[in-house]
């Protein structure tokens, strides 16, 4: 990672210690940016006894969350650093007296200016893995938690990032072939479901919402595995396609679940396995975590596929950015 986005992480993970003993943690964004920090909220869940709550900008001002206040941390994320919602989300947890920490990509915007600390990450082809906002945000979330419990093991977690590139690398090259054939025969569908839950749950919902829908305007529907035999299931059909990622931790019984049940009732179910994926760098405890990054990676070529294969740009809108809205 980049000395100067150490430094950034440095100075927002030591700021943390004046409002401590911290009552509650939020995250707060819209879109794709909100997705990408839901496993920040996952694993404060299931690494300290802070509160974490992670809810769309407009939301988290909407509810006005009664325990938001001088102890509470806030982080806020926008890849331009200008979406309003976010703005405001920022400005309105700072009138609480919250600490509000903001990620983003662009130098000097609206959000770096309003939040009190920021950090930056790079993006495009070509960034380091662990230059990128998950990088970034796996930097601040394991620092946070070694700087709230003391723990020497969250250095583990940190570790983990200076080989993040390395394994990203070699899950492009695993998948290349695989996600080339999955958007092939996909490509003239017109409604495609993807399934997941856990660590996996903010990127399953990202490209459904930001890839599919979004980028490729194709129809599609996040579906939590948890959830799929509670109503969603009976949509299942011989030619309906799912697009399941199938974690490997704690949330893998309920994944397979949902495999199982789908294959037996569909011809169209494609199966992002993470056990099948090489992280023998990562300790043992963290490759849960550091998982979802890499199935993100796998979401990015699918995307990258259905592009070519539909000749339908990623960058094509027909409102965003065209109407106010």
């Amino acid at each position: 990672m980049k000395k100067e986005y150490q430094q950034e992480i440095k100075q927002a993970v030591a700021a943390t210690k004046k409002i401590m003993p911290i009552n509650h943690v939020y995250f707060a964004a819209c879109g794709g940016s909100l997705a990408f920090m839901q496993p920040a909220e996952y694993i404060l869940g299931r690494e300290c006894d802070v509160p974490a709550t992670i809810l769309p900008a407009r939301e988290f001002i909407s509810r006005d969350p009664h325990d938001l206040g001088k102890h509470s941390l806030v982080v806020t994320c926008s890849h331009s650093g200008s979406t309003p919602e976010t703005v405001e989300a920022t400005k309105f947890a700072k009138q609480k007296g919250a600490m509000t920490v903001a990620i983003t990509f662009t130098a000097d915007s609206a959000l770096e200016k309003t939040a009190d600390y920021t950090l930056h990450y790079s993006w495009g082809k070509g960034t380091d893995a662990a230059d990128l906002n998950t990088g970034v945000l796996y930097g601040f979330t394991f620092g946070f938690l070694k700087e709230l419990t003391g723990d020497a093991k969250y250095d583990q977690g940190l570790k983990g990032l200076d080989d993040l590139e390395t394994i990203a690398a070699r899950t492009r090259k695993q998948y290349k072939s695989i996600t080339d054939q999955w958007t092939s025969e996909l490509k003239r569908e017109k409604l495609i479901y993807a399934v997941g839950s856990g660590i996996n749950a903010g990127e399953t919902y990202s490209f459904s919402a930001c890839w599919l829908q979004e980028m490729q305007w194709i129809n599609s529907s996040y579906i939590n595995s948890a959830e799929y035999f509670h109503g969603p299931f009976e949509v299942t059909d011989y030619d309906v396609p799912f697009i399941i990622c199938e974690g490997m931790g704690v949330s893998r019984e309920m994944d397979q679940r949902v495999v199982d049940f789908a294959k037996q009732h569909s011809q169209k179910v494609y199966v992002i396995d993470n056990a099948d994926f090489d992280m023998h760098e990562i300790a043992e405890d963290f490759r849960d975590y550091y998982s979802q990054i890499l199935s993100g990676v796998v979401y990015r070529q699918l995307a990258e596929g259905f592009e070519y294969h539909r000749g339908h740009s990623l960058e094509a809108r027909r409102y965003m950015w065209h109407l106010d809205y």
